[in-house]
């Protein structure tokens, strides 16, 4: 597994576990834990790091886009798994500038794929491709055009 993969693998299994007992809990100690048991010789811990504070800093936000992205899901019916990685691609679309769009949706689809259910992959890529099309609405017309 790559690892920047495994990193995004991490961060979503340290953000499960916390959102799962109430966003309750030390943040800090269980993203240490999960880097120790599921990613202990991984290079770059602070990518981890940066993904799990990023989504902390910003959930409000990040819960607000899922509300509006995907309206007929309120927030609380949304699988755990499937909010936590959502969570993660609006994160990296929005506020991880450094990684392109196309990347941070493809690897929110592959989460959903390996530890969502049946149709994590299809819901989170609805999810994240409608918020990029709102966010890029000119290169959104200019695929679209594109591909007939």
């Amino acid at each position: 597994m790559a690892n920047r993969h495994l990193s995004r693998t991490v961060a979503m299994q340290t953000l499960y576990e916390w959102d799962f007992n109430g966003s309750r809990g030390n943040l800090d100690e269980i993203l240490a834990r999960s880097i120790e048991n599921f990613a202990p010789g991984i290079d770059d811990p602070k990518f981890i790091n940066d993904l799990v504070s990023g989504v902390r800093e910003h959930k409000a936000e990040i819960d607000s886009i899922i509300e509006k992205t995907a309206p007929e899901w309120p927030i609380e019916q949304i699988t755990i798994i499937d909010r936590n990685i959502l969570r993660l691609g609006i994160y990296e679309l929005m506020y991880a500038k450094e990684v392109p769009p196309k990347v941070a949706i493809n690897e929110a689809v592959e989460l959903g794929k390996t530890f969502g259910g049946g149709s994590s992959g299809k819901f989170v890529n609805g999810v994240l491709g409608t918020l990029y099309r709102q966010m890029n609405p000119e290169e959104a017309t200019k695929q679209a055009s594109q591909s007939k």
